[in-house]
């Protein structure tokens, strides 16, 4: 069974960090809305542009969403 992109996410979490990659899962750890169960793309995707004030570039999301595709090959 393949690890959702959130699920993904949060191993990334690290509240001492300052790396974006770290700020992006402490901070979508605490979006309740966030879609939790999605490995598709453009779904996450799309809710970030929307929804993620948090997140300061979409290349933050574009480089989690690489490492994550390639911790599931």
């Amino acid at each position: 069974m393949h690890k959702t992109f959130y699920q993904y996410l949060m191993t990334q979490r690290n509240p001492d960090s300052t790396a974006s990659v770290a700020e992006f899962a402490n901070n979508a750890f605490f979006d309740q809305s966030f879609p939790k169960q999605s490995q598709d793309f453009h779904e996450v995707s799309q809710y970030l542009e929307l929804n993620a004030g948090y997140l300061p570039t979409m290349t933050i999301f574009d480089e989690a969403w690489q490492a994550y595709l390639a911790s599931e090959a």
